[in-house]
């Protein structure tokens, strides 16, 4: 189980992911967070189709806050962060950002709300899962 608050995930910036000028296009920098959000969960042993197979839940974003500092472009290899900030009954602060050899180019705050399948009513976020980002436990869902 990797650390839950020093998450890293390289992505590499693709010609589809710029614009005219070679720049990334701003919607793509949350393309990027969201790979890395899913790696993260994967890394605390977390697969999103057993959460909505299994568990019946579902993570939705409910909020984000970006902040763009310099940008990526084509070719350049980046680091996305995780890193779990808090959380409440339903939901969970994640603060990602994104760095190119150790320059910030872009730093967020998400709010990612757990819900049920059927409903999309926000559910308690499963304990396993909570006690795993917060780095309380190596717990996954196949031990709960």
């Amino acid at each position: 189980m990797q650390n839950s608050s020093d998450f890293s995930w390289p992505i590499r910036v693709y010609y589809e992911d710029t614009d005219a000028g070679g720049v990334v296009y701003h919607s793509n920098y949350l393309n990027f967070m969201e790979r890395a959000r899913t790696e993260w969960l994967r890394a605390l042993g977390f697969e999103q189709t057993h959460l909505k197979d299994d568990l019946g839940v579902m993570i939705v974003i409910h909020s984000l806050n970006i902040a763009f500092k310099s940008p990526a472009r084509f070719n350049d290899l980046l680091q996305v962060h995780c890193q779990f900030a808090n959380a409440g009954r339903s939901s969970m602060d994640i603060a990602q950002t994104i760095f190119r050899d150790g320059v910030l180019l872009a730093e967020a705050s998400v709010k990612a709300v757990f819900v049920d399948v059927a409903t999309f009513r926000p559910v308690a976020i499963p304990q396993a899962i909570k006690d795993a980002a917060m780095g309380l436990t190596d717990a996954s869902l196949t031990t709960t």
